[in-house]
């Protein structure tokens, strides 16, 4: 399979040295200037990994990102030249799989699309070919596979958590029934402490919940506990793919 890698970048040589870069590592390499052209490419190429900054014309990468997460199953990558620790951990948050500030070293770059890259391609293997070994949650009726970070529905859909949300529902689903509070699942998430009016875990969970919600059976396997946190009340079984 040949990945479509697409670059959202507005500085015009960075843009075509990321280009040759990956063309010459055997991607199928899409570009674009800022979030309009983006949204062009997207609507006519099944991209699987975007390259972005997060200074773009427009709206900004960050912005993009929440978008995308919301619409799609892609590898998110972002390049920038923005190292605070706020912004890199917003994208995260966000779902963005990687952050690399630039300067940046270009095998590097490559080495962590690569590393992507087979992630995508497990996504879109059936699950009855997954690679051996792998461990899985399994709970009415949907998978939650470990080495993949993907949640397989009753159906069959799959979704490829980000990190922080594939953290906190793993966290659920090894110890089911107990209440999870904020700090315990940020400190989960991000690694980090929970600060004043940080919403981080409630944004999580509402997007954890979406998933279950689109299916009749499993609207309320994640309940709200008022002033304690949050609990998984559904049955698991663990098991080795």
């Amino acid at each position: 399979m040949t990945v479509k890698l697409l670059i959202v970048e507005d500085e015009v040589i960075t843009r075509q040295t990321l280009s040759r870069l990956f063309q010459q590592e055997g991607y199928e390499v899409f570009d674009a200037a800022d979030g309009r052209q983006m949204e062009h490419i997207m609507a006519q190429q099944d991209i699987d990994i975007i390259i972005m900054d997060v200074n773009l014309p427009g709206q900004s990468g960050l912005e993009l990102a929440e978008t995308l997460r919301e619409q799609k199953n892609i590898g998110l990558i972002f390049l920038t030249g923005r190292d605070s620790d706020e912004d890199r951990l917003l994208a995260l948050e966000l779902g963005a799989d990687d952050y690399l500030i630039k300067p940046y070293n270009p095998r590097e770059l490559t080495i962590r699309a690569r590393n992507l890259s087979r992630r995508i391609e497990q996504i879109n293997t059936p699950k009855e070919f997954m690679v051996e070994g792998s461990r899985q949650y399994h709970f009415s009726n949907w998978i939650l596979d470990c080495d993949s970070r993907c949640l397989y529905s009753p159906e069959q859909k799959v979704f490829r958590l980000p990190k922080s949300e594939f953290r906190a529902l793993e966290l659920f689903l090894t110890q089911p029934g107990k209440i999870h509070d904020r700090e315990t699942l940020v400190k989960k998430m991000l690694d980090r402490e929970l600060r004043p009016n940080d919403r981080t875990v409630d944004v999580a969970i509402r997007r954890i919940r979406r998933h279950f919600e689109s299916h009749p059976e499993t609207p309320n396997l994640i309940t709200t506990i008022h002033g304690e946190g949050y609990r998984f009340v559904g049955d698991v079984e663990v098991k080795v793919a």
